[in-house]
C-alpha cells in the first residue's frame, strides 16, 4: 500500500493545477489518471482569461505552447442570423491535447508522482482515505476528487445523478480552415443543440457541440445527424462544408449530467466537472475548473498547517466558498440553455440583444467571474 500526504483523482484542468499549487507548498502530492499524457479530450477548448494571472503565479504561460488569444464573439440563430461583439475579458483557445500536457510538465517538474491507473474503489475511516485501483491500493488524509464529468466512482459514492439516465451527448472533432479567424469564438444553435468553434495553438479550429439525447437517437450516426440536423444552421453548414476534419472520427462523451452536484463527498473535495458542471456557453467550464482547484488548495493547506483546523471545517468552508464562487453562474447557465435549446425563444433573444452589443456582453458576463489571482 502507498501513502502519500494528498491524493488527487483525476489529472484534468483541476487535478492537474490543484497538484502543482499543492507541490509549490512542499506538499507530497500523487495523482491517479486513466490515461497517460498527452491526449485528446471531448471539451470547448476555450478558456476565459480570468485565470491567467493564477495560472501564470503557479509558472504556467500557455502562449509559451501557442494559445491562440481571442477577443470577439459571435453567435447565431438555427436560421443563421448571426450577432457579434467583444468579449468583455477575453480568453485563448488551447486544446486540452496540449493545455494538459503543459500542466504536466509543470507538475512533474515540481515533484508530483503520477500514477496511470483507474480508480476502482474508494474507503474513508479513522480519518484516513483507501484508494483501489485494480493492481494498487493508495491511503492518504486527504482525497481531492477531479475525475471529470462522470466515473464509476459516482456510483461507487452513491451520488444522486449516476442513478439517473442523462439527457445530453458531447460531440468533438478538430477541422483545418484556412480562413476561420484567429480571434473569435463562435456559439451557433441547431435544433436540439449548440456547438462552438474556436482555434486552437495548432491552427486547426475545435468544433464541439452538445446535443440532446432524444434529438440525436432519431438518427444512425453522427454524420448522419450532423447532415440532417446541424447543418439547418446556414453558418454550420458553410463551416462543414469548407472545412477539412483532422480526427479519423469524432469524439463522444454520452450521459452528461448538468444536475446540481455535492461539493463534498465521503468526506472527499471535489473539484472541477466532479463538483458542478455549468453548460458550456463562454469558455467559464475550464476557468470554473482551474478556479474551484484554488479554492480547495487554499483550504487544504490550511488543514494540513493549523491544528485547530479539522476536516468538518475544511469541509464546510469549502461547500460554501464553492456555492458562493459558482452557484450564480450555474443558475444563469441554465437558464441560458434552457433559452438556447427553445428555437422561438433563441431566435427572439439573439435578435433582440443584436440590437444592443452592451446587453450581449452584460449576458456574457455573468457566466464568468473576476480575474482570479
Amino acid at each position: 500500500m502507498k501513502e502519500h500526504g494528498i491524493l488527487i483523482i483525476g489529472g484534468g484542468l483541476a487535478g492537474l493545477t490543484a497538484a502543482i499549487h499543492l507541490a509549490l507548498e512542499g506538499q507530497d502530492v500523487a495523482v491517479i489518471e486513466m490515461n497517460p499524457y498527452p491526449h485528446h479530450k471531448v471539451c470547448g477548448e476555450y478558456v476565459s482569461n480570468e485565470v491567467l494571472p493564477y495560472l501564470n503565479r503557479l509558472g504556467i504561460n500557455p502562449n509559451s505552447v501557442g494559445a491562440i488569444p481571442i477577443s470577439q464573439f459571435q453567435i447565431s440563430t438555427q436560421d443563421g442570423f448571426v450577432v457579434d461583439t467583444e468579449l468583455p475579458l477575453g480568453g485563448f483557445g488551447i486544446s486540452r491535447y496540449a493545455f494538459d500536457q503543459l500542466l504536466y510538465k509543470r507538475a512533474v517538474k515540481l515533484g508530483v508522482t503520477f500514477y496511470f491507473e483507474k480508480v476502482i474503489t474508494t474507503a474513508f475511516g479513522n480519518d484516513y482515505f483507501t484508494i483501489n485501483t485494480k493492481s494498487e491500493s493508495y491511503t492518504s488524509r486527504i482525497v481531492i476528487g477531479a475525475y471529470g464529468k462522470r466515473s464509476v466512482l459516482d456510483k461507487d459514492l452513491n451520488r444522486v445523478f449516476s442513478k439517473k439516465k442523462q439527457s445530453w451527448l458531447a460531440v468533438k472533432a478538430h477541422y483545418k480552415l484556412a480562413d476561420f479567424p484567429d480571434d473569435l469564438v463562435g456559439l451557433h444553435n441547431f435544433n436540439g443543440g449548440y456547438g462552438g468553434l474556436s482555434k486552437t495553438e495548432s491552427g486547426t479550429v475545435n468544433f464541439c457541440y452538445l446535443a440532446n439525447y432524444q434529438s440525436f437517437k432519431k438518427y444512425k450516426d453522427i454524420q448522419c445527424f450532423n447532415e440532417q440536423v446541424v447543418l439547418e444552421n446556414p453558418f454550420l453548414k458553410t463551416f462543414l462544408k469548407d472545412a477539412t476534419p483532422i480526427f479519423k472520427r469524432p469524439m463522444t462523451i454520452a450521459q452528461i449530467s448538468f444536475d446540481q452536484k455535492e461539493s463534498v463527498v465521503n468526506h472527499m473535495i471535489m473539484c472541477g466537472d466532479t463538483a458542478g458542471l455549468i453548460h458550456p456557453l463562454c469558455g467559464n467550464g475550464m476557468a470554473m475548473s482551474i478556479h474551484s482547484a484554488k479554492i480547495a488548495v487554499q483550504l487544504i493547506l490550511r488543514f494540513v498547517k493549523e491544528e485547530d483546523y479539522d476536516r468538518q471545517q475544511l469541509e464546510l468552508d469549502y461547500s460554501k466558498l464553492w456555492t458562493k464562487a459558482f452557484s450564480r453562474r450555474l443558475w444563469f447557465g441554465r437558464k441560458l440553455q434552457g433559452i438556447l435549446m427553445n428555437k422561438r425563444l433563441v431566435s427572439m433573444g439573439i435578435k433582440t440583444v443584436g440590437k444592443s452589443k452592451t446587453l450581449l456582453k452584460y449576458i456574457i458576463s455573468k457566466t464568468h467571474g473576476e480575474l482570479l489571482s
